[in-house]
Order: structure tokens, then sequence, then C-alpha cells
């Protein structure tokens, strides 16, 4: 379910499309229905469908439209249509709920099995605002009472149901068409379909979950931000029972897939998005935004460094240091022990083995040879307004500093490139290569001397 506005969110953005841990909401409850392998997946939109139903374009699902939004029940209502009747279990899930493990839902459709009515249920030391579990005194489901419609005793019910259901999938269709608006609220709440349940027998059970995380919903952007360090300290405990070293757990953000080999070192405020890995013994330097890249055993990235390799990745190889201050883009594929210092950019580079680019410099679409000194200052000027052009350093060239490489254009191996040169030919092996005006010294040329101001 995935229709509501979220007032409290107070955005123009639907609610389920709000961001926790660089994904939509919706998108992380998406993802645990496919971990169940469901024959078909419905999705109930309503405010803000266009732009939901874009984000999930891509998901396999079929849309429905809730419109008005008139409660859960009706919003299941909608559903109905669409759903396959053949399949024995539906499982109803919540899209403002993301932190649901797979396992929890499996639960749920194996305790269904297609004859009874199973609902998530937990136990909070504050339930305002969730509907009660009601049971009669041998302990058995009789029906679940809104938060708004409960009087105080029932009120004091501390076992609330959680909003995820499963349910046999024919009875679901029937009871939901059964459902009548006569509440507070006017609205046709699922949570009725309970009393149906037990009036026709079908027995009506509970999974219990042991995680307050895994049902909260979201509402408010205070709540959206207590689930996100909710779910990344939980991504921190796992990354320490798995050995890696945390400067300070509660300072890291995890938005993707981080996979970390024995004895790695993660500093504070580290960002890792979408799909990295550090190898053995990397040591990862404060304030690290790294996002789609390998880095490889044994290298250093220090403070302050970026690394983004969009689509294409960035390989850091083994032993290599990169940093303070440096920018890997897409495409940088660094060799073992390849130095890259405080401001150097590198993009859709390959660096071999022993290259070094220390400070302050730019290597664009450039292959660079193993052993190279590239000196601060210098750029490979790869775009000419309309192409991209490619820079050739073979091994053990040296290029000075403030030097600008015109591709394309290739410099020869162990070739040194004297400081301050613009290259726009190819230089030759093993020679010196000097592109510069010659330096001229005017005698008796003084310099302009201020006026004196009279007072």
């Amino acid at each position: 379910m995935a229709a509501g506005k979220g007032t409290r969110m107070k955005s123009s953005l639907p609610k389920v499309l709000h961001r926790l841990a660089g994904r939509p909401l919706l998108h992380h409850v998406v993802d645990t229905t496919q971990a169940l392998g469901p024959s078909h997946t419905v999705i109930i939109t309503g405010h803000g469908a266009e732009s939901v139903e874009a984000a999930l374009v891509h998901s396999g699902a079929t849309f429905v439209r809730q419109i008005p939004q008139l409660g859960t029940g009706h919003a299941v209502q909608q559903a109905v249509p669409a759903l396959d009747l053949r399949a024995p279990t539906t499982l109803v899930l919540n899209g403002d709920v993301p932190l649901l493990q797979a396992a929890t839902a499996q639960a749920l459709a194996h305790a269904c099995e297609g004859r009874c009515l199973v609902l998530l249920t937990v136990v909070l030391d504050d339930a305002t605002g969730y509907g009660r579990i009601l049971r009669n005194g041998q302990g058995q489901v009789q029906g679940i009472v809104e938060h708004k419609d409960a009087n105080d005793a029932q009120r004091a019910i501390r076992e609330i149901y959680t909003g995820s259901l499963a349910a046999p999938t024919q009875a679901l269709a029937r009871w939901v068409s059964a459902l009548k608006n006569d509440n507070v609220q006017k609205e046709y709440y699922l949570t009725d379909i309970v009393a149906m349940a037990v009036a026709e027998g079908v027995p009506v059970i509970t999974v219990h979950s042991n995680s307050e995380t895994e049902v909260l919903g979201v509402n408010s952007p205070v709540q959206l931000a207590d689930l996100e360090r909710r779910f990344q300290r939980r991504q921190a405990e796992q990354l320490m029972e798995s050995g890696v070293r945390l400067a300070d757990p509660a300072r890291l953000d995890v938005r993707g897939t981080l996979v970390c080999g024995s004895d790695v070192d993660i500093d504070i405020n580290c960002l890792f998005e979408g799909q990295v890995s550090l190898a053995d013994g990397v040591r990862i330097g404060a304030h690290c935004c790294i996002r789609n890249a390998r880095i490889e055993a044994g290298a250093v990235i220090h403070p302050y460094t970026h690394i983004d390799g969009e689509s294409a990745g960035v390989t850091v190889g083994p032993g290599a240091l990169v940093g303070p201050f440096a920018r890997l883009r897409p495409g940088a594929v660094l060799g073992a022990q390849v130095h890259i210092g405080n401001f150097v950019e590198v993009k859709n580079s390959t660096l071999a083995q022993g290259a070094k680019a220390n400070h302050l410099a730019y290597l664009g679409d450039a292959t660079v040879g193993e052993r190279v000194n590239y000196g601060a200052g210098s750029i490979t000027a790869n775009y000419d307004g309309a192409q991209k052009h490619r820079t050739v350093i073979e091994a053990d060239a040296h290029i000075g500093s403030n030097c600008v490489l015109v591709a394309p254009v290739t410099i020869g191996a162990g070739a040194t490139i004297g400081g301050g040169s613009t290259i726009s030919k190819d230089a030759p092996a093993g020679q010196l290569t000097v592109a510069r005006p010659r330096q001229t010294s005017l005698p008796g040329w003084q310099r302009p001397q201020k006026s004196i101001k009279k007072d």
C-alpha cells in the first residue's frame, strides 16, 4: 500500500519516495517482496501516483490507484481486481515501513498456508496511534481496535498490529468487499476483516516481531531521521561483527552494499554508496565519500577523499595511496602502489604500478605507464570542445610542474617534459622536451610607483 499523502512530512514529494539509506522507502519494501519470489506484486498508489509509478516502473509490479483515499480497507478493495486469485496466499505490506525483514515476511506467508489469517504484531512500550490486538480469555485473537476508536482499557494493551498481514487470497477478496465505514473516521478499515475471519471460523494467528525497528513506519521527518539512524546502527553492528573496525559506529552511513575483507579500518563520517568493496587491510580516513568502487588490499584512502565510480566504477590497486582531498571519477583505474595526492583529480584514466601524481593535477582520458611522475599543476587537455581525446604517458616518463598535455598526444618512455610546457605533439622517448617562451630580462625596467597622496 503506497497511496497515502503523508501530510506530516510537509513535503510535495509523496511520502513513500522519501529516502532512507539513499533509496525511496517503497524501494525497500519492493525489494523485500522480491526476495520471496512472489507470483504477482500489486502496488496501490494514490497521492502523487504518477511519480510513485514512475519510480517503480521497472519493478514488474501492477499498479492500481486509490482515489480518493478512504482507508486501508478501501485501498485493498482497489487491488482485488488485480490479484492472482489462484495464489493461495496474499501478503499485505505498507510502503512506508521500509525495514521489514524478508525472513519476517516469509514467516507470515508460511504461517498462512492459504488457510489462516496471520497478523504481524509487536509489543511496544508506547502504543499510541496503533491498532490494539484484542484476545479472548484463551488468548485467541478476536479483533483489532484502532487507537481512535479504543476505550481506555483497550488503549492499555501494548500488543499492536503492525499493518502487515497474510491472508488466503480468495477469502481476503471476499472480506474486503464486505467492509463498512461505520467508525469515527468514516473509513474502511482493513483491520475489520479479523472479526469476519473469526465469525467464519477461519483461524486468526499472529507472528510476533522481536524488532521494533523493522515494523516502524515513517510519518514525519523526525521519524524518518530516527529510522535512518536505527538502520545505520544495524549496518555498523553487522560490519563490526564481521571484524571491521569502526572509529565510531554512530558516524557511518551505508547507502548501498559495503563488502569488507579482514582488518579493515574506517574512520568517522564516511559515506558509502552503491556497490563498494574494501579488501583486506584497507584503511579509510575520516570524511570520505566512496561510491561504486573496489579498493584492493592494503590501499589507504586518506581523509576527505571523494570517489565516485557512477556506472563505470573505480578501482584502487593494492597498496595504493589516495588523498587527502583527492577525487577519483568514473573509469579511474589505479594499479599497485600508485600515489594520488592532495587536490588531484583522475577520470577515465589508467595508472600503472608505481605511478605518482602527488598534488594539484588533473588526469583525464589518460593511459599512464609504470613509475611515471606527474608534476604539480599539470593537466591533460582532453576535450577540444566537441570530442574527448586520449593522452598516453609511457613508463618512467617525468612530467614537470604546470604542464599542459594537449590530447591526442603520446609521451614516450623515459621522456622528460620541462616545467611550464604546453605539449601538442608527441614527445620522443628518453629526451627532454620543452615548449615554452624563452625567458627574457629587460635591463633598466622599473616597477611603477604609487603616487603619494597629499593631506
